[in-house]
C-alpha cells in the first residue's frame, strides 16, 4: 500500500486530499473545520479527517506533497518587488519577515503542522503542475488537452499542455504579472467585494449590465491576441507594488474611486461587470482554441481559479473546439492538494492510470459522514423535536411534500462535498416554480445579497428539456452555465423593456423562474443515479408529485460563513435562519415543532462579505 497526502496552506483556501494506491480516498477544505472562511492556515483538521477517514496514522504515509514550489513563488515576489522598487518597498516590508521566518522554511513549517509521527520526505510540485494533474487525472480522458488559468502560481498564471494516460506535459504558459485571473480579481476589488472570495458575485451581477466598457477594458488594460495571449498595462494595476489592486490611473479611467464595500449597487457597477465577464469570456474561448490547435485533441481538461467561471466554460462548450469539457470541482487553490498527490502518484512514481466511465473523483463527495447514532445524539442533546424515517424512500416523499407545500429545506446527507459547489450533501433546497423563492432565500435563508442568482438541479434524463444541454450531456458539477430551454420559457412583458438592474428581478421569465437568471441563464447541476443516489431519488420523487424534475440548489450556509460541515453546523443554521425544515440523516425536522426557547438561542451577527 502507498499512501500520499496533499496539501495546499498558507495561502488561500487550504486543504488536504489523501490517495491511497493511486484511489482517491478524502479530501477537504480546512475551512470547513475550523468556520473561517477561506481559512489559509496549515490544513490540521482536513489532514485528521483525510487520515481517519481511511484509518491510517500519520507514520503510515509514504509520502506528504505540497501544491506548489516556495523558493519559486519569493524568486517571484522578490523580482517584482525589486522591478517595482521604489513603489513595491511598503509590500517588500510587510511580507519579508513572514517569508524570511516561516515560508521559505515550508519542509520546517510542514513538518511542524503536522506534528510528530511522520519522518519521510516532502515533495513540492508546481503550482500549475497540481492544477493539471487536478484536472486531468480523475477525468474520464485517457487523452486530453489541459488549460489551466488562476491568479498566480509561483510564476505562471495561464498554462496549456497534454495529458495522456498517465503522465501530464505542459507545453505553454503566460507568466506575471500578466494574468486573466487577477484581471478579474482586480475588478472584484474596484467593484466592493473582497478578493479571492467574490469573484462569483462579479459573476452573478454581469447579468444586469451592458458591456458598454468592453472596448475601453481591451484599449487600456488588456492587449488580447488571436492566440489567446495577452498583455496587460501594469499602469493600471497596483497588486505589483502595493497592497491594492488597482491603481489611480484605473480609478480615472472608470471614472471614480472602488466602490465602498456594501454601498448600493449602481447600473455602473453592473456593467463593468457585464464588460469583464464579456472580456474574460472571449479570452477564454481563444485560449480554448489554442489549446487545440496545439494538441489536436477532442477533449479538454480545466482547473485555476478561473476555471469556476462557469459562463466561460459554457461559452468554451458550445462554441469551442471540443466534443467533452471536464472542470474539477474543486478548481481553486483547494483542488491543488489533490492535484500534487496524483501527480506523484502517477507521474512520479510512473505508477498506472485506469480511466472510469464518468470520473473518478466520486461525485466530489469525499469529506466526512455521521451516522444515524451520532446524528440523533446531537438532536436529543439540544432538545430539539423531530421524526424518523425509516427509509429513504419516505425520507425523500416526505421532504418532497414540504417542498410542494413551499418548504425552504435544509438537506444534510452523506458525506460533504469538494470544493467550492454544493452538490447536493450540505445543500439548501427549495422549489423552482415559485417567483418568489429567489429573493426569500437569499433575505431570510442566506443573509446576503438580493440579485445573487440560484443553481438548478435537474435529473440528468430530463436536463435537456428544461435547459439547452444537448442530450446525454452532463454538468454533475455545477460548473456549466447555460440557457432555459424555448419551451420553458414565458412571453416576456412588454414593461421589461424598461426595467433596468435589480429591478430585472421583477420579471418572471420561465416556468422555473427562481433559477432562472434575468438573462436567461442557468448554472445547471445534473443528478445521476451514479453518483448522487439519494438526491437523484429525491428529485424523482418531487417530479412525481409536481411533474417538475427540477430544484433550487444553494450551499448549505449563511453570507460570511463556509459551507456546513458538522450536525451542529447544520442545527444553528436551521434554528436560526427562516428554514421551514431540516432533513439531516434519516431525520426530518419542522421549524414550527421546535421549542421556543431553542429558536435564536445560538444568535450571532452574520458578517456581510
Amino acid at each position: 500500500m502507498t499512501a500520499i497526502l496533499g496539501l495546499s496552506a498558507f495561502y488561500h483556501d487550504s486543504a488536504a486530499a489523501l490517495v491511497v494506491d493511486g484511489r482517491i480516498v478524502a479530501a477537504a477544505q480546512e475551512e470547513r473545520f475550523s468556520r473561517k472562511k477561506n481559512d489559509a492556515s496549515f490544513p490540521k483538521h482536513a489532514v485528521e479527517f483525510c487520515l481517519e477517514q481511511a484509518s491510517l496514522k500519520l507514520s503510515d504515509l509514504d509520502y506528504v506533497s505540497f501544491y506548489e514550489k516556495p523558493l519559486l513563488h519569493f524568486d517571484r515576489l522578490l523580482e517584482s518587488w525589486l522591478a517595482f522598487a521604489p513603489r513595491g518597498f511598503r509590500a517588500f516590508r510587510q511580507a519579508l519577515p513572514l517569508w524570511l521566518k516561516q515560508k521559505l522554511r515550508m519542509s520546517t513549517q510542514l513538518r511542524n503542522g503536522l506534528g510528530e509521527g511522520y519522518s519521510r520526505r516532502f515533495i513540492f510540485t508546481e503550482h500549475h503542475e497540481s492544477h493539471a494533474a487536478s484536472a486531468f487525472f480523475p477525468s474520464p480522458f485517457n487523452e486530453a488537452a489541459i488549460l489551466t488559468m488562476d491568479g498566480v502560481g509561483e510564476w505562471t498564471t495561464t498554462s496549456i499542455g497534454v495529458g495522456r494516460g498517465n503522465q501530464i506535459s505542459l507545453l505553454e504558459e503566460i507568466r506575471f504579472p500578466h494574468s486573466l485571473g487577477l484581471l478579474y480579481s482586480a475588478f472584484t476589488y474596484y467593484l466592493g467585494f473582497r478578493v479571492n472570495s467574490g469573484e462569483y458575485k462579479v459573476m452573478g451581477l454581469a447579468p444586469y449590465g451592458r458591456p458598454i466598457y468592453r472596448d475601453l477594458i481591451l484599449k487600456h488594460l488588456i492587449q488580447v491576441h488571436d492566440d489567446g495571449s495577452f498583455f496587460m498595462d501594469m499602469s493600471y494595476f497596483n497588486y505589483c507594488a502595493g497592497l491594492t489592486m488597482t491603481s489611480p490611473k484605473f480609478h480615472a479611467l472608470f471614472d471614480g474611486p472602488p466602490r465602498s464595500p456594501e454601498s448600493p449597487l449602481t447600473q455602473r457597477e453592473m456593467d463593468l461587470a457585464a464588460s469583464l465577464q464579456s472580456v474574460t469570456e472571449d479570452v477564454m474561448l481563444k485560449l480554448a482554441a489554442r489549446v487545440y490547435l496545439q494538441t489536436g485533441l477532442k477533449n479538454l481538461v480545466l482547473a485555476g481559479g478561473v476555471a469556476l467561471n462557469c459562463v466561460g466554460n459554457g461559452k468554451i462548450l458550445r462554441e469551442g473546439p471540443f466534443e467533452k469539457l471536464w472542470i474539477q470541482p474543486a478548481a481553486g487553490d483547494a483542488g491543488g492538494a489533490l492535484g500534487t498527490a496524483l501527480f506523484v502518484w502517477h507521474q512520479l512514481l510512473n505508477k498506472p492510470r485506469t480511466t472510469e466511465a464518468a470520473d473518478s473523483q466520486k461525485g466530489s463527495l469525499l469529506g466526512p459522514q455521521f451516522s444515524d447514532d451520532a446524528i440523533e445524539q446531537i438532536l436529543r442533546a439540544r432538545g430539539t423535536a423531530y421524526q424518523k424515517m425509516s427509509s429513504h424512500a419516505e425520507l425523500c416523499d416526505s421532504v418532497a411534500a414540504r417542498l410542494l407545500k413551499q418548504h425552504v429545506v435544509g438537506w444534510f446527507q452523506g458525506r460533504m462535498e469538494f470544493g467550492p459547489r454544493a452538490l447536493g450533501s450540505r445543500s439548501i433546497l427549495g422549489d423552482p416554480r415559485n417567483p418568489e423563492m429567489q429573493t426569500r432565500m437569499n433575505l431570510k435563508i442566506k443573509f446576503r445579497e438580493s440579485f445573487r442568482p440560484f443553481a438548478p438541479i435537474v435529473l440528468q434524463d430530463h436536463a435537456h428539456e428544461y435547459f439547452d444541454l444537448p442530450e446525454g450531456v452532463e454538468s454533475p458539477y455545477m460548473l456549466l452555465v447555460t440557457t432555459v430551454a424555448e419551451s420553458q420559457r414565458l412571453a416576456s412583458p412588454s414593461s421589461e423593456e424598461t426595467l433596468r438592474g435589480i429591478d430585472r428581478l421583477k420579471s418572471t421569465r420561465s416556468t422555473i423562474p427562481a433559477v432562472t437568471h434575468v438573462d436567461l441563464s442557468a448554472r445547471v447541476q445534473t443528478v445521476d443515479e451514479g453518483r448522487f443516489p439519494l438526491l437523484h431519488q429525491l428529485l424523482t420523487a418531487f417530479h412525481e408529485k409536481s411533474g417538475c424534475p427540477v430544484l433550487i440548489n444553494t450551499s448549505f450556509n449563511v453570507r460570511g460563513e463556509p459551507v456546513v460541515c458538522t450536525p451542529e453546523n447544520a442545527l444553528n443554521g436551521f434554528l436560526n435562519t427562516g428554514m421551514d425544515t431540516l432533513a439531516i440523516g434519516s431525520f426530518l425536522l419542522d421549524k414550527n415543532s421546535q421549542p421556543q426557547h431553542l429558536l435564536g438561542r445560538e444568535t450571532r451577527q452574520f458578517g456581510l462579505d
